[in-house]
């Protein structure tokens, strides 16, 4: 889902993703007027706190600068939640991402997936393909996420909560 929504947002900056030495692509520009970075780690999602932690160092910022896209379980489909900090929820990127930062206080935006049904396994729900109606969506939902990162840029955490966690 971050893959997906940080190609929307290098499109929006104007720029393509170049490789960079802590295991990412990166695209520099200006987002919402402000200097900004979005970057691709080159590593699956369970292990992206190096590459997360690596940009950091290089580019020299706090952690409360960082934010991260990612899916979540616990919210429905389609829903989007902006926050600073917490818990990884069971989610191993996370989990990755705290980890290699030292903390928890980095922004993130929650992509609801929606729970497994019935009993299927959760690890085998976040890797299947999205059904059609799903993929019909995603698009904007996408495009939805993408303006959720700019307000966060743009207006910070207060306004981006009370514009995408209130829908």
């Amino acid at each position: 889902m971050g893959v997906m929504v940080a190609e929307v947002l290098a499109a929006r900056i104007g720029v393509n993703f170049k490789r960079h030495r802590a295991r990412a692509d990166v695209a520099e520009g200006r987002l919402a007027g402000l200097r900004a970075t979005v970057a691709k780690p080159r590593a699956f999602m369970n292990l992206s706190g190096g590459p997360v932690a690596a940009l950091r160092d290089f580019y020299k910022i706090s952690p409360d600068r960082i934010a991260v896209v990612h899916d979540e379980l616990d919210i429905p489909f389609g829903t989007l939640r902006v926050r600073l900090n917490g818990g990884d929820g069971g989610h191993n990127g996370l989990r990755s991402v705290t980890s290699a930062l030292g903390t928890s206080d980095y922004n993130r935006v929650r992509f609801g997936i929606g729970r497994p049904p019935g009993r299927t396994d959760p690890a085998s729900f976040v890797l299947r393909d999205f059904s059609p109606a799903e993929r019909r969506e995603l698009p904007s939902l996408i495009e939805l996420a993408a303006d959720a990162i700019e307000t966060l840029v743009r207006d910070g955490l207060i306004a981006a909560q009370n514009i995408f966690n209130t829908r």
